[in-house]
């Protein structure tokens, strides 16, 4: 018979029989010769396959699921810089409206419906950007208030709760700035306000107070602090700012507690940062921070530059970026509306009351947070039952939930919690399936049963 017939012998090939089947791509090194692109993205994909589950890991705040519509406009995106707004002046627009819309949730002074330049803020890369920057408007502001009455500025400090997240330990490193830590300690996890009282001076930048802590989801008491600052200053102590850190809650406070006042409806408030990446459903990584009004904004932070294509201003600490994750923010302020947030909030919300109600029906548990303040609950082990939250958060891994494990901050150190994060993308019935999965993580820990323990019996 004719071989005129027979198929190149590449396209019978199986798929891993070429170069990424036979010869080790050099991890370390830049390959010495080109890859196909198709082997190249199989090689790829499959060592991601590695990773957990985004969807099941609970430990984190960042969004893991948006509309596929979202991703259909963020993939048509990733190529334009936000920071080329005379090249791409549609992409300037949103944004613009993006600050606007966060501010005036935030209750932002001034406000206009038609004059984009009344709101003070800039979209950055997570709120981590947006800390540095409320921190250096904090900074400037006393240094500049200081110098007018002819005082010394060598000494500056800020008084936040050990319970901030790192990113503020890295502005003080990074920009000379004293961290007055107020502790915590078994049983309160948020700073009050005689702590705050106590900690102020005249060297004091700002109180940072925290929407939904890290550690356990909590509110701080903003209203209840700015009231003390307010009796203080009266009373002719110092007269010190307040900024609100809610990159966790900024985005589930108005919609689910709008009667809450800890934003700009307070007058001692000046700045506020929020994550969109968390709860403002968005992919990472974008967040805000506003102003109360532009005189808390000094202009000497703020830069201006010709070289792409006009005169721009800019105030953030990262230059080029991609503008995808200010479209897709965008996109869902447009696709859902203060309704659309205020359902999936209130969904998420039930959806942590009913899975902290069954965990506080597991013996030895004890909820500390039950998800009703943000849709992050905690919980603890008490007595000795023999088995620790880390035990727990290992077996749970080994079944492919990942709930983090760890002990609180300063002062509270002997306490160590487990934490859930709802999201969107995260079901009642799988939400139902980690509430049974949990029990049986316990009854087979309390019998010697789980994974850990079977290896500690071997290994002795």
């Amino acid at each position: 018979m004719s071989d005129s017939f027979a198929a190149p012998t590449e396209t019978l090939a199986p798929a891993y029989t070429g170069r990424l089947g036979t010869d080790p791509i050099p991890a370390l090194r830049m390959p010495k010769s080109e890859t196909d692109p198709e082997a190249a993205y199989r090689f790829i994909h499959d060592e991601l396959m590695l990773d957990g589950s985004s969807r099941l890991n609970l430990a984190t705040f960042v969004t893991t699921w948006m509309d596929p519509q979202a991703d259909r406009l963020m993939a048509e995106t990733f190529d334009k810089n936000m920071i080329d707004k005379d090249e791409y002046p549609a992409t300037a627009e949103i944004e613009t409206r993006c600050v606007n819309m966060v501010a005036a949730l935030f209750h932002a002074d001034g406000l206009s419906a038609t004059d984009p330049s009344s709101a003070t803020g800039v979209s950055t890369v997570g709120s981590s950007e947006a800390v540095m920057l409320a921190g250096l408007a904090l900074k400037w502001k006393w240094r500049q208030a200081r110098q007018a009455a002819g005082q010394d500025v060598s000494r500056p400090n800020l008084v936040m709760g050990s319970n901030v997240q790192v990113v503020w330990e890295k502005f003080c490193r990074y920009f000379d700035v004293e961290a007055k830590y107020l502790p915590m300690e078994k049983g309160r996890y948020v700073i009050t306000p005689e702590q705050v009282r106590d900690a102020v001076d005249e060297n004091t930048i700002g109180v940072v107070a925290i929407l939904g802590t890290t550690f356990t989801g909590e509110l701080e008491p903003v209203a209840e602090i700015t009231q003390t600052l307010d009796e203080l200053a009266a009373s002719g102590g110092p007269d010190v700012p307040v900024h609100v850190d809610a990159a966790s809650g900024g985005f589930v406070v108005p919609f689910l507690h709008p009667e809450l006042q800890w934003d700009f409806r307070i007058p001692r408030v000046v700045s506020i940062n929020v994550s969109g990446h968390k709860y403002g459903m968005t992919y990472p990584g974008i967040g805000f921070v506003v102003w109360r009004s532009k005189e808390h904004l000094p202009e000497d932070l703020v830069f201006r530059v010709n070289y792409l294509g006009g005169d721009m201003p800019t105030f953030t600490l990262n230059f080029s970026r991609s503008g995808n994750q200010v479209v897709g923010q965008y996109y869902n302020f447009v696709r859902l509306g203060v309704a659309g947030y205020t359902a999936i909030m209130e969904s998420l919300r039930d959806t942590a009351l009913m899975l902290s109600s069954e965990i506080a029906k597991i013996d030895d548990m004890h909820v500390i947070t039950d998800g009703s303040a943000i849709p992050v609950l905690s919980f603890e082990v008490v007595g000795d039952p023999g088995y620790t939250v880390f035990d727990i958060s290992h077996e749970l891994r080994a079944r492919g939930w990942q709930v983090p494990a760890y002990t609180m901050p300063a002062d509270a150190e002997d306490v160590a919690v487990l934490r859930i994060v709802l999201r969107e993308g995260l079901s009642r019935d799988l939400a139902h399936r980690l509430a049974q999965t949990i029990a049986e993580v316990v009854a087979a820990l309390r019998e010697g049963r789980g994974v850990g323990h079977t290896a500690q019996a071997f290994a002795h």
